[in-house]
């Protein structure tokens, strides 16, 4: 319980701040799933284009502070790296 009006307001922020990342940070493992499924599938072009919406959704996870954006960095070359090997 909450002794103060400044820690009562905080808890309920973080409620509403912590259902916030869990929505953000499922729809960014959505969305890492299906590119993965498009490399696996060795679809460039859709792979290419999930690729594309994924680091958008990295971009603003990291904007938004949910994940570090160094994360967020080193997903999308992880990310770009397994597209590259769709090519060759």
């Amino acid at each position: 319980m909450a002794n103060s009006l400044s820690s009562a307001k905080r808890q309920r922020q973080n409620v509403t701040r912590r259902a916030s990342n869990r929505v953000r940070k499922s729809k960014l493992k959505t969305q890492i799933r299906k590119f993965t499924d498009a490399t696996h599938d060795s679809d460039r072009d859709r792979a290419a284009k999930e690729f594309a919406e994924t680091t958008k959704l990295l971009d603003q996870a990291a904007a938004k502070h949910t994940i570090h954006r160094n994360a967020a960095a080193r997903s999308k070359s992880r990310l770009a790296k397994q597209l590259n090997q769709i090519g060759k």
